[in-house]
């Protein structure tokens, strides 16, 4: 014998065939939707994990720090090999050494780079000092620029050259030389006139002191 369909309280009699499937598949579809909501839940979670893995397992080394050059030591080096003294700028606080050593060819050529120490400051200037030279070495360096000028330093005259676009390639902007005993010393790079000068102004005693040794 079949039991009696139960009394559903909110209706006060039973529920016809069609309101419980009607119950059942809105029961359903809201199970299914916290499921859904669940798994989403679950993947952000898993996904935050991962990261987070990935974050705290790579390794962070501390920066490093270039390593300083030992311009008087190199100095030193150079003039033994070349039997002849070398211009050694003094870096005070502005300047720091990117470079410095032999550089060879048909004229041999002690060579410093040189790079405000501060960040925030552009531009470099290069300390060319050609062995056994003289103004025509230049141009080498400077793309075929000849000088165009003149200007008096500290007592001394130096050969200007404005490299202009011929210049931009490599970056030189600005060049000054002179003669020191049987060589030729070339600064040259982008910085202005008068930070170029003033570097010049630095170099004038050890210039001098080039000369009268030679």
């Amino acid at each position: 014998m079949n039991k009696p369909a139960p009394i559903v309280a909110e209706l006060g009699r039973p529920e016809t065939p069609e309101e419980t499937a009607a119950r059942k598949a809105a029961s359903s579809k809201a199970y299914r939707s916290s499921q859904t909501m669940r798994s989403l839940i679950a993947a952000l979670l898993v996904t935050v994990a991962v990261v987070a893995v990935i974050i705290f397992a790579v390794p962070r080394g501390e920066p490093t720090t270039a390593k300083k050059i030992d311009l008087v030591g190199i100095a030193a080096n150079v003039e033994s090999t070349m039997d002849s003294p070398v211009i050694v700028p003094e870096l005070g606080d502005f300047w720091r050494v990117n470079a410095a050593g032999l550089t060879s060819g048909a004229t041999v050529v002690w060579d410093v780079t040189l790079a405000p120490a501060d960040q925030d400051e552009r531009g470099y200037i290069r300390v060319a000092q050609a062995f056994d030279a003289d103004s025509s070495w230049a141009p080498q360096r400077l793309n075929g620029i000849a000088p165009t000028d003149s200007v008096r330093i500290d007592g001394l005259d130096w050969d200007v050259y404005q490299p202009g676009g011929a210049g931009a390639e490599q970056n030189i902007t600005y060049a000054i030389g002179t003669q020191a005993g049987d060589d030729y010393v070339l600064l040259y790079g982008a910085r202005s006139a008068a930070s170029t000068a003033e570097l010049a102004e630095s170099l004038v005693p050890q210039i001098r002191a080039l000369s009268e040794a030679q």
